[in-house]
């Protein structure tokens, strides 16, 4: 069984910062690959961001590319994400998730495991 734990949502202005971080454990964490989702009010739960088990490869959804970055440390079993530039657009609950394999992917079909969530708010 794996357990992830979301930390570091809030409130903050647009154009400012915050940093997400996932905390995991149960496993062998460097052979999961690990993913962001986000869900905004009303809508459906979207990609965000995404990095392998040894964090060589990422993906990102366009509307975050370049304001967002996934890292990960695996010595210390956490990935996080540093969103810069957020716009009230960016407004969710955002969550982690972890798969199995190591392979990426941007699919939430494909991930098995899911934090609590952490709610961010960007406002105007």
């Amino acid at each position: 069984q794996v357990q992830l734990v979301d930390s570091g949502g809030g409130l903050v202005q647009a154009g400012g910062s915050l940093r997400l971080s996932c905390a995991a454990s149960g496993r062998t964490f460097s052979s999961s690959a690990m993913g962001w989702f986000r869900q905004g009010p009303g809508k459906e739960r979207e990609f965000v961001a995404c990095i392998g088990g040894n964090g060589g490869s990422t993906y990102y959804a366009d509307s975050v590319k370049g304001r967002f970055t996934i890292s990960r440390d695996n010595a210390k079993n956490t990935v996080d994400l540093q969103m810069n530039s957020l716009k009230p657009e960016d407004t969710a609950v955002y969550y982690c998730a972890g798969k199995l394999v190591s392979y990426i992917s941007f699919n939430p079909d494909e991930y098995n495991y899911w934090g609590q969530g952490t709610q961010v708010t960007v406002s105007s």
